[in-house]
């Protein structure tokens, strides 16, 4: 019996976890201070986390777990807002960004077990 589980137990299928905005980088670049916060909504959608006792502070989160792997694909942008308006950005450099992009692109296409 116990033989039977464990051949059995290799077989289980892992589903896909995605949480989060997919923030595609250009619409990321794309965010300038000055902007309002409808335009920020407009290129990168609503916000994952809207804190509740700072609303100056919009967070992006993305979460990417494919199946069986432990290889996991996740970012973070923070917009900052004074009034209605963009203060700050804190985002991956254009290094870290280039090895999401990577990343994601080699587990979308079913490559990273």
């Amino acid at each position: 019996m116990s033989a039977v589980s464990l051949l059995g137990s290799g077989c289980v299928y892992r589903i896909n976890i995605q949480q989060g905005n997919f923030l595609n980088q250009s619409a990321v670049d794309t965010v300038k201070e000055g902007m309002t916060r409808s335009q920020v909504r407009y290129l990168l959608g609503t916000p994952m986390v809207a804190d509740s006792f700072d609303k100056g502070r919009w967070d992006y989160i993305y979460y990417l777990k494919k199946g069986r792997s432990r290889h996991v694909d996740s970012r973070r942008v923070t917009v900052y807002f004074d009034g209605d308006k963009v203060a700050r950005l804190d985002k991956p450099t254009d290094e870290e960004a280039a090895k999401q992009d990577a990343s994601a692109a080699k587990i979308k296409n079913g490559r990273i077990y």
